[in-house]
């Protein structure tokens, strides 16, 4: 029997939601909650209810899950929405649009025991999957150093919605989050951030390029270069053909090294010597991983189903979206103020 699914938000991650709904045989979607004028003819297009209340459409389809695509402040509350009903939810990065905002639905989803999955979807790509097993499994050795890069030419009309030039709505917190979140699935937490943010080619009230340095909890350094003002092919929106509306340009935008080898994404090679005695002057071998072929946004879909049908724990529960959230929020209060921010003060 199939699931009966919600969707609150019918903009453009929302529509690709519908779509994803309507091809899954898992799934059937209901319900569309909306204020915009457009949502009404997705709801038609798709074959769902709509409603211009999120809580009346809760409290009258009674669906098995939501999925929840609306502006990053409203997250939380439509997320609680579906808490006090003992509804899963999926939210769409980030969590929320502050820290104590997270926190407050991360209390909620701990106390009632409902699933909230974030939609940090690359944790669901088989590469980004496969790289943490690789390094789990000792593969690399110890892990030492990280370097990641997310850097792409947006297009002057991306900036005519007003809330992607105002403070929360810079490539920090809605590109880079992506990032820190990989690595925190690969890598393990981080424990300290410092960085330079600059806006100096659109001159918005918001960061357009950042240069990023981490420290990990077990250790490793790594460093990130960010900025949506650079032609590019290194990021791992393109580069891994996973996202759902840009052409795939096969490169690495991630690049692991440990004490026995290294590790490149999404291209999935492993360079490593011959022998245990190798070293920088023997040659190395690649190594390339085959991977399974999936789709990351297809992936969520059924894992969220399987959450939903109490088969599986959320891959990023509340609260460890509430930890991506805050090392991005560490990396703009490092920008800002110019120094080292250790996460813990976020959350303190």
């Amino acid at each position: 029997m199939s699931q009966k699914i919600v969707l609150m938000g019918a903009g453009l991650i929302g529509r690709e939601h519908a779509a994803l709904l309507r091809a899954n045989p898992r799934v059937e979607l209901v319900g569309v909650a909306d204020v915009s004028e457009a949502a009404k003819a997705v709801s038609d297009e798709f074959g769902a209810r709509y409603f211009t209340d999120m809580g009346e459409m809760l409290d009258r389809m009674r669906p098995d899950g939501a999925i929840i695509a609306l502006p990053n402040a409203l997250h939380v509350e439509a997320a609680l929405a579906c808490v006090e009903r003992n509804i899963p939810c999926l939210v769409e990065k980030p969590i929320a649009d502050s820290l104590d905002a997270a926190m407050r639905l991360v209390a909620a989803a701990e106390k009632t025991d409902v699933p909230v999955l974030i939609g940090h979807q690359r944790r669901h790509s088989p590469d980004i999957a496969k790289a943490r097993q690789i390094v789990a499994d000792g593969i690399l050795g110890r892990l030492v150093a990280v370097n990641a890069m997310w850097m792409t030419d947006k297009p002057a009309a991306y900036f005519d919605a007003a809330w992607r030039r105002e403070p929360g709505g810079g490539p920090l917190l809605i590109n880079l989050i992506h990032d820190i979140d990989c690595l925190r699935f690969i890598c393990g937490d981080i424990d300290e951030v410092m960085a330079f943010t600059s806006n100096a080619v659109r001159s918005f009230e918001v960061e357009d390029t950042a240069s990023v340095s981490v420290r990990f909890a077990g250790g490793a350094l790594g460093t990130l270069l960010m900025s949506d003002t650079a032609v590019s092919p290194f990021n791992w929106d393109t580069a891994a053909g996973q996202a759902l509306y840009f052409p795939h340009q096969p490169e690495n935008s991630y690049h692991l090294a440990g004490t026995k080898a290294a590790l490149s994404i999404p291209c999935m090679d492993v360079w490593r010597h011959e022998t245990e005695a190798g070293h920088w002057q023997h040659p190395l071998v690649r190594q390339h991983i085959t991977l399974d072929g999936s789709r990351a946004y297809e992936n969520q879909l059924n894992h969220f189903v399987d959450v939903i049908e109490s088969k599986a724990e959320p891959l990023t529960s509340a609260r460890d979206g509430a930890m991506t959230l805050a090392t991005v929020l560490a990396i703009a209060r490092a920008g800002r103020e110019n120094r080292t921010i250790a996460v813990s003060e976020m959350l303190a």
